[in-house]
């Protein structure tokens, strides 16, 4: 789409048009010799006297009118618009934050086939579905034992997160269960982001047997700092010692940070929570626009140029043409006694 960055420059058009009507011509001032016989002298040359200033020429009148409207033109500044281009962005960043402790390993879940599962197995599963539903967002994962780790940053690159996901193993991060410690990686790495909406999703089957960071200290720190932190236990909750979930705690946790908790005893359940967490989790992005502008002023104003150009040169070759006609035209012989004085 063609358009003008500065329309109302074109209101400068008809000054042309009244400065040749009301402007006085512009004449220069030369030196002149008054002699006596100057139209003797004007006979022998063939030449007749003009009276000075500037010679009037419709060609170089309708010259001057189009050099004008031309650059006229090209200030206000032609340009081609292409169509609008969409981009998205997301508004939402998402960390899973998954128990990859020793008891992970208990096979006490089945998968979508009837065969037994173990729980890391039916939770992988879930979270790689759960990814491939979050197409908009920024996603990252962290895997937490006896300690908690970054497996990935918040990324867009959701391959790339499954890969890593798929690469996540049982016992690799330690025994024990430090959800805490977590919480508070979960915090380091969704603070410095900018984004108005920050979730952790929170997964274990045990209880916290070791942070550096006690956990509702944890989620006291996250509600600070705008972090929604859902909790899903999952296991029996009537099993004892470090097997044991503390469900009373991940709702604690959930309830500070305004987030959600679920219990999830096996595959349909886990899979029920994660869709609930796609509901309440809506997909938000900000589309930005762009409209690409090329600039075209050069395109008139070159024109005037070359306008200008042939002008002056057809000028000079017919000034040319008239010194070599007047050099090749024979000089009529002064009269006898043409330049006596009387």
């Amino acid at each position: 789409m063609w358009r003008l960055e500065y329309p109302w420059l074109l209101a400068a058009a008809p000054l042309a048009l009244a400065a040749y009507r009301w402007l006085p011509p512009y004449a220069r001032g030369r030196g002149a010799l008054r002699v006596p016989f100057f139209g003797q002298v004007a006979a022998l040359t063939g030449k007749s006297p003009r009276r000075p200033g500037v010679r009037a020429s419709a060609a170089q009148l309708w010259l001057n009118a189009a050099v004008w409207l031309l650059m006229v033109l090209a200030a206000a500044r032609p340009q081609w618009v292409e169509p609008p281009l969409t981009h998205t962005e997301p508004v939402r960043d998402i960390l899973l934050a998954v128990d990859i402790s020793q008891s992970m390993d208990a096979t006490d879940f089945r998968d979508a086939q009837g065969r037994p599962a173990t729980r890391w197995q039916a939770v992988r599963a879930v979270v790689a579905d759960f990814i491939a539903r979050r197409a908009d967002d920024r996603l990252g994962l962290i895997v937490f034992g006896t300690g908690a780790y970054p497996q990935a940053p918040l990324t867009r690159d959701h391959d790339a997160l499954r890969l890593l996901l798929d690469q996540t193993a049982v016992g690799m991060a330690g025994p024990n269960t430090a959800i805490g410690d977590a919480i508070g990686l979960g915090i380091r790495l969704l603070d410095p982001d900018k984004e108005r909406d920050k979730v952790l999703i929170l997964l274990t089957d045990g209880n916290d047997t070791g942070s550096a960071v006690p956990p509702p200290r944890a989620a006291a720190l996250a509600a600070g700092r705008h972090i929604t932190v859902h909790t899903i236990g999952i296991g029996d909750p009537a099993a004892q010692g470090d097997e044991r979930v503390d469900f009373d705690m991940l709702r604690d946790i959930a309830r500070t940070t305004g987030g959600r908790f679920f219990q999830a005893r096996d595959l349909d359940a886990l899979q029920e929570v994660y869709a609930t967490l796609d509901r309440i989790t809506p997909r938000e992005v900000k589309t930005l626009r762009h409209q690409p502008k090329h600039d075209y002023f050069w395109a008139p104003l070159g024109a005037a140029l070359v306008l200008l150009l042939l002008w002056h040169a057809g000028a000079a070759l017919a000034a040319w043409r008239e010194a070599r006609a007047d050099a090749r035209r024979p000089r009529p012989e002064a009269k006898e006694g043409a330049w006596t004085s009387t």
